[in-house]
């Protein structure tokens, strides 16, 4: 489970670059993003960003697509 900066709310203020243990977080493209490859999970980001622009990403699940139901003869 890795957080995600979302850039629509993110007002560069930097609160949640000087809280992090493992400096996962820098600027990118004018705003902050978290290295999901470094990032630790602790959450502590998001408890200090003011916006709350922070939270866990967490991928769409993979849904099989519907079939059909079969004709009955």
């Amino acid at each position: 489970m890795v957080y995600k900066i979302d850039p629509n709310k993110c007002v560069t203020c930097g609160a949640c670059a000087g809280v992090c243990p493992v400096a996962a977080i820098s600027p990118k493209d004018g705003k902050y993003w978290i290295n999901p490859e470094m990032c630790i999970s602790c959450g502590t980001c998001a408890g200090v960003c003011p916006m709350m622009a922070i939270a866990v990403d967490v991928p769409a699940p993979k849904v099989a697509p519907a079939t059909p139901p079969k004709a009955t003869a």
